[in-house]
């Protein structure tokens, strides 16, 4: 694999790509488990994404030196799978902000027109709601860190695959 920028080694890009989506993966697990945040269905949706780019960074670091060709359009995969998770990230900043509506597993946004339906709409509420930002810094969430990250490392992942015309 020849990288577009640089006399990078071939491997850089699959273990990059691999080695970017379990730093952002570990990060949300450290702070779900260490610093006891629990995540929002729209927390838990951003990460799928990561998991699929390490699966494909390290299948394409395994094909590096044996299929060339695979090992890059399995990068410019992962790189759309991280394009995924910012867009997710994305949405997810919306709904914090309150650009616009969640999804229906966020949590209700409108008011019920009967007891009974308070009632289920209170027994089903979900313990973490996408709109409450549970940290930031400089003003940027989670979700907007992830929405940032994910982009510029989704694009790069992308660009240094891509097969070039000679």
């Amino acid at each position: 694999m020849r990288p577009l920028i640089g006399p990078f080694p071939a491997w850089l890009v699959p273990a990059g790509l691999a080695a970017f989506a379990s730093s952002m993966l570990g990060g949300a697990f450290a702070f779900q488990y260490v610093g006891g945040l629990a995540p929002c269905v729209l927390c838990l949706y951003q990460r799928y994404p990561h998991a699929a780019a390490i699966v494909l960074g390290l299948l394409a670091l395994a094909f590096v030196n044996r299929i060339p060709k695979v090992s890059q359009w399995l990068c410019v995969l992962g790189g759309l799978a991280l394009l995924t998770s910012a867009g997710i990230g994305f949405f997810h900043v919306g709904v914090e902000y309150l650009w616009w509506e969640g999804t229906a597993e966020c949590g209700a946004t409108s008011m019920p027109d009967s007891l009974e339906a308070l009632k289920a709409q209170l027994m089903n509420q979900p313990i973490v709601r996408c709109t409450d930002i549970a940290w930031e810094m400089f003003g940027i969430s989670m979700a907007g860190y992830n929405f940032l990250l994910s982009a510029i490392a989704g694009c790069v992942a992308i660009l240094l695959s891509l097969p070039r015309r000679t």
